[in-house]
């Protein structure tokens, strides 16, 4: 490739601009609005409640019918409006990726789009500047570049003539000029991002929601053809017991489940987004709490990202070291924030917060010569004038060039196999400026131990993991010792280094494979196709690159990595008030159908009708309902094992917990019914009034914390529901609707103080058979 040092002209870069396309990764087309909402329809629960929306419709029961629609809408709005908003705050991110480029053409320097960026453009590169494209190097000075969002080393890396650098890297020390050899989808950048094409599938819960979703359609229809069946045998009206079947479909199915699901998961998005992470999609926020390993990346993720002295070791003087570090170092400070190489700033703020400046140094011992640092002789060295008129003669490099004393030797290695990055610092005065420099053989000041830090809520994020039984696990493509280093660090057990991402994909491919739901954590553009495989993604706002913010499912736009934590307990309280619905939902249910298929045996024709099934329905999975699923995470959510995630969701003793408070629901019920039937009362009328707010007071006693005015919308949500079921019974209107009687004053306290049996039926088995 012959490329002169005129660059491109204009008319070039445009035919090939037009030939080859724009500098872009590839990315999915935008979702369109009415692909969103069909996703959304296809939850089997809504698909369930649209089949029972058509049945309701067929009996003429416009009122349900609207109720049912209403859901679907709701819950298929608040969806959709939190997948946009979530792709709106990821797209703002954007801004934090190379927006410009400065190439050569017509023989001019000038800035343009990064996405103007073409094949053969000579880019030009400097301090501070991250690469646009894939590119070989034709000229360089010093050049250094930060290759770890690309490979996941924290290392710079020295850049020469006939190098290669990628595109997204960053310039960290130097100047050159390179040209270009690939754009878009054909860089280093590129290749990793089409990996991204295939996903992690369902989520913990849509597999869980997909199970409970068959099974309540299946036995529903089962047990409601019984009651038709048995209705039909004892003689009654085909078209009464079609509709009290349909009724029954109705009432056992759920309907507040998907709202119930959508406004925990709503609830759980709005708390992290106020703690700044953003929730690309809402199913996210639960699998969180389904996770069983947290995988990993280090640099950026579990370490700050740039480099910092771990270990100082001076032979004499701790400010004789640094001294020599900060006069034979490059770094320079411009408003405030340090520029250059990552070490050499370590350098100057080491010194910095041992009381050294640096402007006095340079200005007391003025830099006079240099050997500027180079990969081939490993070291940099540097000559100063005293202030009495001799010279010193500084140099810092490798300790296997610079030490030759055998306890330095092995105090150097000890670092190194800490993960370490180890600079010797040797130094020397004469009398006259030497020429040539003499670099080898002088003094040793000491050893300077670089690190990579481990961020401050690393530790404490690990350690919250472990309390709460998820497995973390350290994948990174740095060098094995640093990895083992920080990892031992921060109490990980289990790591994989030298990690591409291609065995990045492999190794959350086999944890997926034992059975373990998995959380992946990254920054770079070598974790962005694991991001995309894990069951969720976490990726970082601010440091992250654009690849991994668009394959992560959470985004933590402050890099704090203790939100993390944060989120698997919304994550488990979301999980815990689903299944606590559904105890309060399918017990319910439950305790209708089997009142409708064994109250005819105690005498009872029909227990209760049509409308009465419907209007117990609507006020205990309405409102009621809904507002369960903003309860409180339970004290000590996060000292408990994630569950297994092979478990149903109606596992650990749930289903058994439905089934025994239906039998108490069931039997409150036909108690009062066949009691005031038999002595002459408005039997139909108490039961109804009965199994409603029986079915209240499991409502109540369903709650995370009782006892407390945590989430206060339960308790107006149930009062609200038994003062509208007082109604049925009092006023006119509902009364010729629903069919129902006025109570006597005494019976009403009877039934009430019976139904409270459902809130003790709920209290004392918590008791008696506490959850797994």
């Amino acid at each position: 490739m012959t490329v002169l040092a005129s660059g491109l002209t204009t008319a070039q870069a445009a035919a090939r601009l037009q030939q080859d396309g724009a500098n872009l990764l590839p990315r999915k087309p935008p979702v369109p609005w009415w692909r969103r909402v069909l996703t959304q329809l296809r939850d089997p629960l809504i698909v369930v409640l649209l089949i029972a929306a058509a049945l309701t419709a067929i009996t003429g029961d416009w009122t349900d019918m609207a109720v049912i629609l209403l859901v679907v809408v709701v819950n298929t709005t608040v969806g959709v409006a939190q997948e946009i908003r979530a792709d709106r705050a990821i797209g703002a991110l954007e801004e934090l990726t190379a927006p410009a480029a400065r190439v050569i053409r017509d023989g001019h320097q000038r800035q343009i789009p990064a996405a103007d960026v073409v094949l053969e453009d000579l880019v030009v590169l400097a301090e501070g500047d991250i690469i646009p494209a894939d590119a070989t190097v034709t000229q360089a000075e010093s050049l250094l570049v930060d290759e770890s969002a690309l490979t996941g080393e924290s290392v710079p890396v020295d850049k020469g003539e006939a190098d290669q650098v990628s595109s997204g890297t960053v310039v960290v020390r130097g100047r050159g000029t390179a040209v270009v050899t690939a754009t878009g989808a054909a860089s280093a950048m590129g290749r990793i991002a089409t990996m991204m094409v295939k996903g992690s599938g369902l989520t913990p819960l849509q597999r869980r929601l997909m199970g409970i979703g068959r099974l309540l359609a299946g036995v529903t229809v089962l047990l409601c053809a019984v009651v038709l069946a048995l209705g039909l045998a004892r003689g009654q009206d085909l078209e009464l017991m079609v509709v009290t079947a349909i009724s029954l479909v109705v009432a056992a199915v759920p309907e507040s489940l998907p709202a119930v699901v959508t406004l925990s998961l709503a609830l759980g998005a709005r708390r992290m987004a106020t703690r700044h992470a953003l929730v690309r999609r809402l199913p996210a926020v639960e699998t969180l709490g389904s996770v069983t390993v947290l995988a990993t990346d280090k640099t950026g993720t579990l370490t700050e990202g740039r480099m910092a002295v771990g270990h100082l070791w001076p032979t004499a003087s701790t400010a004789e070291l640094l001294t020599a570090a900060v006069l034979c170092n490059d770094a320079r400070l411009e408003y405030g924030e340090a520029l250059g190489d990552p070490t050499e700033v370590a350098l100057l703020a080491a010194a910095t917060e041992h009381g050294l400046d640096r402007a006095a140094l340079q200005e007391r011992f003025p830099r006079v010569a240099e050997l500027p640092f180079d990969s081939r002789r490993k070291r940099m060295t540097t000559v100063h004038r005293l202030p009495e008129g001799r010279y010193r003669v500084i140099c810092k490099g490798a300790p296997d060039v610079l030490v030759t004393d055998g306890a330095a030797i092995e105090q150097a290695d000890s670092y190194a196999r800490s993960g370490c990055r180890v600079l010797a610092v040797t130094a020397a005065d004469v009398d006259t400026l030497p020429e040539p420099i003499e670099e080898l053989g002088l003094p040793l000041l000491g050893l300077v131990a670089i690190v990579d830090p481990p961020r401050k809520a690393a530790a404490a994020t690990i350690a919250a993991c472990r309390r709460a039984g998820i497995r973390p696990v350290l994948i990174t493509g740095d060098h094995p010792s640093t990895a083992h280093a920080v990892a031992a660090e921060l109490g990980i057990d289990e790591v994989h280094a030298r990690a591409t991402p291609e065995r990045k994909l492999d190794i959350i491919q086999e944890l997926r494979d034992q059975g373990d739901i998995l959380a992946m954590t990254g920054d770079g553009v070598n974790d962005g196709p694991a991001l995309r495989r894990a069951d969720i993604g976490v990726a970082m706002g601010r440091r992250g690159t654009e690849v991994a913010r668009q394959a992560a499912d959470l985004v933590l736009a402050d890099d704090d990595l203790n939100t993390v934590v944060a989120a698997v307990e919304e994550g488990r309280r979301v999980y815990a008030n689903i299944r606590r619905f559904l105890v309060y939902a399918l017990s319910g249910g439950a305790a209708e159908i089997a009142v409708m298929l064994l109250g005819p045996f105690a005498g009872l024709t029909l227990p209760l009708l049509p409308a009465q099934i419907l209007w117990i329905n609507l006020l205990t999975h309405g409102l009621p309902g809904v507002a369960l699923g903003g309860e409180p995470a339970v004290p000590g959510a996060m000292n408990r094992p994630p569950r297994p995630p092979s478990q149903s969701i109606l596992g650990a003793g749930l289903w058994q917990r439905v089934i025994r408070i239906a039998v108490v629901l069931t039997a409150v019920t036909l108690g009062v019914a066949f009691w005031a039937q038999q002595t002459g009362r408005p039997w139909q009328s108490m039961a109804f009034f009965a199994l409603g707010a029986a079915q209240l007071g499991v409502g109540i006693g369903s709650r995370a914390r009782p006892r407390t005015l945590a989430n206060p919308m339960l308790l107006l949500a149930i009062a609200g529901a038994l003062l509208l079921q007082l109604a049925a019974l009092y006023l006119p209107l509902l009364q010729e609707l629903l069919g129902t009687q006025p109570l006597a004053p005494g019976d009403l306290l009877i039934v009430l103080a019976l139904s409270v049996l459902g809130y003790a039926a709920v209290r004392l088995d918590r008791i008696l058979h506490p959850a797994k």
